[in-house]
């Protein structure tokens, strides 16, 4: 006898998270904008950081293709989990530099986390898929 594993969660529950991915990924483009346009506030702190222009350029568009996969129900779990790393470096660089502006970064970082955690079973089947593609070895 086999049984089927099918993992479901309320309605209501569902419609929460797709809340939350896209209030995230708002978050993300809205974080992303002044680090791809090159705001001079944004070039400021980056310099101070000793990442520069390049380093800027990196975090912009990693905010802008996390924001982006958080909409996409394939990856949504995966760009959680990658935004965690990306938001524990701005929790801890907001720590150190501007220690009263802590709490938008740490409540992003929880959202991303809530995510990911919701997700990590979608994560972990696109991995069980991406590993079980025929040439996968091969790439």
């Amino acid at each position: 006898m086999t049984t089927a594993t099918t993992r479901t969660r309320p309605r209501a529950a569902t419609v929460a998270l797709w809340v939350l991915q896209v209030l995230l990924a708002a978050v993300f483009v809205m974080a992303a904008i002044p680090k791809i346009t090159g705001d001079p506030v944004a070039v400021a702190g980056f310099d101070l950081l000793g990442l520069g222009m390049p380093g800027m350029y990196v975090v912009g568009w990693l905010e802008i293709a996390g924001a982006v996969a958080l909409l996409v129900p394939r990856l949504c779990g995966l760009a959680a989990t990658c935004q965690i790393a990306l938001m524990v470096g701005a929790v801890l660089v907001t720590a150190v530099l501007m220690p009263a502006m802590i709490a938008f970064p740490a409540i992003t970082l929880v959202g991303v986390c809530v995510v990911a955690w919701f997700r990590r079973h979608d994560t972990a089947a696109l991995f069980r898929t991406l590993r079980h593609t025929p040439g996968a070895a091969a790439r």
